[in-house]
């Protein structure tokens, strides 16, 4: 019986099974006071069309679907498996296309060729206001996709380069838009120096406010790692919260802010005002991501990315190194702390109003779970993590099928992270580093020792 259990084709259709009665409970009715019981049966009992083709029970819909999906793995893993025989056989047409795709994938590498990349997906995000005309989407794209990629890229810098868990990091994104409610005088607090300043102001005051809010969070966590500094930033996440949420003298408490201008430049004869129509937010928003790509991918590449590396892998050597951690630590929550910052000024000033719920611990979950989706510690990762997961939100909010409920999609969310916990813990698209520390560790070739490569020196330590 242990052998049976210890089978992989058995422990994957036990996983299988598992997550297919998850999506079943989790997509079916709700349940009621009077009938507990109602919402469970019905998500097995109740009806529901197969592409149009019947109208079987939804366990069977979701049992047709399963089948596809495995069927269609099935063949893919058989191809694969095809694929190596001929290559190992000395096909020759099979080796010419490996070598093609092998050149390919080289050339992608070159400099020249992810900048021809970079500059044609930029095109397209310049473009895309005119392809997508629809006020109503171009708003979802800026608040629900934008915005979130902004803070997930913070994040990573925290969570992915630093390897410092925060479960806090919304407070960051509170403080940028009550910062920018404060300084235009939409709170009951006095604006700075008694004067209504300009929104487009806002914007370095905010992103500098929410960086020394994140030093102040980073100088206590110098003795802290693990779980201890993830309760530390949830603590923090929660103190925010509750206190932009009680205290009504300060910050409209949760009746939320006065209303907030409209976000306007004024610089001599050049004035602009934004207004409700969401393309400008678009490209301003569009523009300040690229912005933060730019520095994030600097700061990775340079020596304090090698520094927060370091602290990630192994703090004690990295201080045997010269490293201080405490300085790269603050560096981190920081740096982390600016785009959300910013993506607070973008919501303040689109939405003209500001409410506490908007805060909540889930809001910091979700963006963790775009980080992982995407790749800790990838900036390309991130970014196409954020779009998939953060475009089919802004789909399912435009155009909600029958059977989405809007307020299960945390319950999507956490179940993703499940998922790719299981099966991809690395991420879609991992960085080079972090995939081959995964592959090795999951073959078991992970050696005994790890090397962390500081600007010119290399130490050898014991893992």
């Amino acid at each position: 019986m242990k052998t049976f259990f210890q089978n992989p084709r058995v422990q994957r259709s036990g996983r299988t099974a598992l997550i297919l009665l998850l999506i079943i409970v989790m997509t079916g009715p709700e349940g009621s006071g009077t009938q507990p019981t109602a919402g469970f049966t019905g998500s097995f009992g109740n009806h529901m069309s197969f592409f149009g083709l019947f109208y079987p029970q939804r366990w069977v819909v979701f049992l047709l679907l399963t089948l596809i999906v495995v069927g269609l793995t099935s063949l893919v893993k058989m191809a694969h498996r095809w694929w190596i025989e001929r290559q190992r056989a000395g096909n020759n047409a099979v080796a010419r296309v490996a070598k093609t795709l092998a050149a390919t994938k080289q050339r992608a590498r070159h400099r020249s060729t992810r900048l021809s990349l970079y500059a044609v997906a930029l095109a397209f995000a310049l473009y895309f206001p005119h392809l997508v005309t629809d006020q109503s989407w171009q708003t979802l794209v800026v608040q629900d996709v934008l915005v979130y990629l902004l803070l997930a890229l913070g994040l990573n810098v925290v969570t992915g380069f630093a390897g410092l868990l925060d479960l806090g990091y919304v407070a960051f994104y509170a403080i940028g838009a009550y910062t920018t409610a404060w300084v235009t005088g939409s709170l009951p607090t006095p604006p700075p120096f008694g004067v209504h300043w300009n929104t487009f102001v806002a914007i370095p005051v905010a992103i500098v406010f929410a960086m020394l809010c994140g030093v102040l969070l980073g100088i206590p966590t110098l003795r802290l790692r693990g779980d201890y500094l993830a309760i530390v930033t949830l603590g923090f996440g929660e103190i925010v919260y509750l206190f932009i949420n009680n205290s009504y003298g300060i910050t409209g408490g949760s009746t939320g802010t006065n209303q907030i201008p409209f976000l306007s430049f004024h610089l001599g004869p050049i004035k602009y005002l934004w207004g409700l129509i969401p393309e400008p937010y678009y490209y301003l928003t569009l523009a300040f991501v690229v912005i933060f790509l730019l520095a994030f991918s600097s700061l990775e590449h340079s020596r304090v990315g090698r520094s927060w590396v370091a602290i990630r892998e192994d703090e004690v050597a990295a201080e045997s190194l010269g490293i201080h951690p405490l300085k790269y630590k603050v560096m981190a929550f920081a740096i982390g702390a600016a785009s959300a910052g910013f993506a607070g000024v973008v919501t303040a000033s689109q939405t003209l109003f500001v409410t506490p719920p908007t805060f909540t611990i889930s809001f910091s979950i979700n963006i963790l779970v775009l980080v992982i989706f995407g790749g800790m510690g990838s900036i390309f990762g991130v970014v196409l993590g954020g779009l998939v997961v953060q475009g089919f939100v802004a789909y399912l909010t435009h155009s909600p099928p029958s059977i989405y409920n809007a307020a299960d999609l945390y319950m999507y969310l956490g179940a993703l992270l499940v998922v790719m916990m299981i099966y991809r813990p690395a991420g879609l698209f991992p960085s080079r580093r972090r995939r081959r520390e995964v592959s090795q560790v999951e073959a078991g070739t992970a050696p005994d020792t790890l090397q962390v490569e500081i600007g010119a020196h290399r130490v050898q330590e014991d893992v």
